[in-house]
């Protein structure tokens, strides 16, 4: 009975092991058979190549010609006619200076030529009495020289005192201050009631005629901007407006606080353009190549090289490929070898990507990167 009940045991061991190593079987069969999983992707369809990096700085529009109007003389100011605003026309009186001590300064000048000419009469008078009497021998040489010499300075003084009046009767002309050319007032210093010295702004007038946008570019973008470079100016105010302009004027030299040089931009004339108008201006960089853009996400590495996951649209899979990168953009990479148009780059899950890996794409691959770009909703996932 003993060894019965070993056999017995012996059979049963001997079986269950072969069910072991049967279903062990069966499992790596159905391991070996399960199929690979296909990892739905987010793309990128890459449409046309870029024009390069664009400079695009904001300003504002501004008369190409402005004057700081000032009184020639000193005073107070007793009248404005204009304000911020008002257009200007040629020789219109714009404010005045009290006049009363200018004009005192043209009696007293008037009097001195009065005086000056009745001198001037006098010694003519007595260089003719005098030479009259020097032909008799009556006076000596010495005499009449010395009333032609009293002639002569008498005559002198005589001119002194008429310019003398025509210099005041002209400080008592510029008390009225006015435009020497049509314009805008684009700004007021000073009002009724305040005393002035010569020569100091009153007033500041945008002279009409040819427009030009005001931008602060910085050192590192200054070489980009020469005369008579072309460029396009868009307007805040108007979305379709959009004129070819041209650089005038660079600074020779930054500005002391915020370390930015003046460009001036001149403009076509058109009516829409209005001074103080915002406008942006958009400059192409000189040397840039053009370039394919990418999203951030889609750059990764290989063996120590950039590059992005191409998909295949009939394989449905995907494959690296090396890029060479330019540089970055606003919205992401700019890639200048390795790409073409028309190409699905994976855009997101880049860690997840290996060599013929499969994926789905999603139902509409509509996306578009670069002048126009928006990607799809599909996302990677384990």
């Amino acid at each position: 009975m003993a060894f019965g009940n070993r056999a017995t045991r012996r059979v049963q061991l001997v079986t269950l092991a072969g069910l072991a190593l049967m279903l062990a079987s069966c499992s790596e069969e159905k391991k070996a058979e399960a199929p690979e999983p296909v990892r739905p992707v987010k793309v990128t369809e890459i449409t046309g190549p870029d024009h390069g990096r664009v400079l695009v700085y904001s300003g504002s529009v501004k008369a190409r010609t402005e004057m700081n109007l000032g009184f020639r003389v000193a005073g107070k100011i007793t009248e404005r006619l204009v304000d911020v605003g008002d257009r200007v026309t040629p020789d219109m009186v714009l404010a005045r200076l009290d006049p009363t001590d200018l004009e005192l300064a043209v009696r007293q000048a008037e009097a001195d030529l009065a005086a000056s000419r009745k001198e001037a009469e006098i010694s003519d008078l007595a260089f003719r009495r005098a030479q009259s009497l020097n032909a008799k021998n009556i006076t000596s040489q010495s005499e009449l020289e010395q009333a032609s010499l009293s002639r002569d300075k008498a005559a002198a003084t005589l001119e002194s005192a008429s310019s003398a009046l025509d210099q005041a009767r002209n400080q008592a002309a510029y008390t009225e201050l006015k435009s020497d050319r049509g314009g805008i007032v684009t700004a007021v210093s000073a009002d009724r009631g305040q005393v002035v010295s010569a020569g100091t702004s009153i007033l500041t007038v945008a002279v009409d005629g040819a427009k030009e946008v005001l931008v602060a570019v910085p050192e590192g973008d200054i070489p980009q901007f020469k005369p008579d470079k072309a460029v396009k100016a868009r307007f805040w105010s108007t979305a379709d407006l959009v004129l070819d302009g041209k650089v005038r004027e660079v600074a020779g030299s930054a500005d002391a606080q915020s370390r930015t040089f003046s460009v001036r931009v001149s403009l076509p004339d058109d009516p829409r353009v209005l001074l103080g108008m915002t406008a942006t201006i958009e400059a192409p960089t000189e040397s840039a190549a053009p370039a394919f853009s990418i999203p951030l996400a889609a750059l990764t590495k290989k063996n120590d090289k950039p590059i992005v996951w191409i998909v295949d649209r009939d394989k449905g899979t995907v494959s690296a490929r090396s890029v060479q990168v330019a540089d970055f953009s606003d919205d992401g990479v700019r890639v200048t070898e390795g790409l073409a148009a028309g190409d699905l780059v994976v855009s997101a899950g880049t860690q997840f990507m290996k060599d013929d890996m499969k994926v789905r794409l999603p139902e509409t691959v509509s996306s578009r990167f670069g002048n126009v770009n928006s990607l799809s909703t599909a996302s990677v996932r384990d």
